[in-house]
């Protein structure tokens, strides 16, 4: 499963770029993993969904 980098916590906006990006600084391996494998997962994925352990206990 790809992780969908939009929905991770690290993902934020840049003002200074003015685009979004990864807060996470990937080492050189690392990158290399995520450009080459197209069902990459990320380790540092972090959901930024507020409300998913409200709708995993129901």
């Amino acid at each position: 499963m790809k992780t969908n980098c939009e929905y991770c916590r690290n993902y934020a906006y840049d003002e200074e770029w003015d685009c979004y990006v990864c807060q996470v600084n990937l080492d050189e391996d690392e990158m290399a993993r995520f450009l080459s494998y197209q069902e990459y997962e990320c380790p540092y994925y972090q959901s930024g969904d507020d409300y998913s352990i409200v709708r995993h206990q129901m």
